[in-house]
């Protein structure tokens, strides 16, 4: 039984690689110093689902910037912020579709810059709650020490990155945890991570863990916070506001092309051919212009990524 289960494994690893490959459609020999090609790079987890989001605006982007010598445009899809910092220092990819989280990880480590803000369903900023049992005797984030909570996973930014630099910055240290069973010391925050926002919620609600954290958006959205569990909870804290989403570039692309890919983007929502391909982008509604209250929260983003990345990872 065991050489066949090995010749399983074999067979179906060589059919994933197959499909991956169908998928990145700009593998990591097609480089972006091919000066009339566009790159677009995603991390992803899904790369076939995330292919076929991404390639109806890259399509309509490329015809428009024939002028600063674009004529094609190609997919590279990475595994994790580690992979994706390396295309980004090599120049296999140009422009890149992240969380303002993520984001700041890409400036840190690979001198991407942010482009645009990116509005989805009409909202181009959210903030991060923290909630827990209303029985709890939990009121703010002071009560958290000596007690856990649930993020959702390790690039999550509503979820992990703003609310565990929310932590660190109360002077609250974190502690990572073996399971819901296990317990922090008691000057400490315990976190896990519980990967989707039902399960954040159902962890608290269950009392596996003390409080959870997800963005008001999701804190509205009965298929991640159900009705029923929302009615025992109450929030304890919440952050500022910072961006959604973020367009960035690779920090030695061509001004010329950097400049008419930020115009193309901008224009796009009032062109009525771009409706369908920004709709198919993760439901992007328009680009917006990175203002001084954008690029203070991502800068405060910025540092928290920095000390998570200090005293936590």
């Amino acid at each position: 039984m065991a050489p066949l289960r090995r010749l399983l494994a074999l067979v179906f690893g060589l059919a994933t690689a197959i499909v991956l490959l169908s998928v990145h459609a700009a593998g990591p020999e097609a480089t972006a110093d091919d000066r009339h090609v566009l790159v677009l790079g995603r991390i992803s987890d899904d790369p076939k689902t995330h292919y076929e989001q991404l390639k109806p605006l890259l399509d309509y982007v490329v015809p428009r910037m024939a002028d600063v010598g674009i004529r094609e445009g190609r997919i590279l899809m990475a595994r994790d912020a580690q992979q994706m910092s390396s295309y980004l220092r090599r120049g296999r990819v140009d422009w890149i579709t992240e969380t303002a989280g993520t984001g700041m990880v890409l400036q840190q480590r690979a001198g991407a810059r942010p482009l645009l803000l990116t509005e989805r369903d009409g909202v181009s900023r959210y903030s991060t709650l923290f909630f827990a049992r209303r029985d709890s005797g939990i009121r703010s984030l002071a009560d958290l020490r000596g007690r856990k909570v649930a993020f959702q996973n390790p690039y999550s930014t509503s979820a992990y990155y703003v609310p565990a630099a929310e932590l660190l910055g109360t002077g609250l240290p974190l502690e990572i945890l073996l399971s819901p069973m296990d317990h922090p010391s008691p000057d400490a925050v315990g976190y896990l991570f519980a990967r989707t926002e039902l399960n954040i919620a159902t962890w608290v609600h269950k009392r596996l863990v003390d409080a959870g954290v997800m963005s008001n958006l999701d804190w509205n959205n009965p298929q991640r916070m159900p009705p029923a569990f929302r009615d025992d909870l109450v929030i304890v804290g919440r952050t500022p506001p910072y961006p959604r989403a973020l367009e960035l570039v690779r920090g030695d692309l061509d001004p010329k092309v950097e400049a008419r890919l930020r115009e193309v983007l901008i224009e796009a929502a009032a062109d009525p051919d771009a409706r369908e391909p920004l709709l198919r982008f993760f439901q992007t509604t328009r680009f917006l212009p990175i203002d001084p209250s954008a690029q203070h929260a991502l800068d405060h983003i910025g540092r928290g990524v920095q000390r998570i990345r200090a005293e936590v990872e």
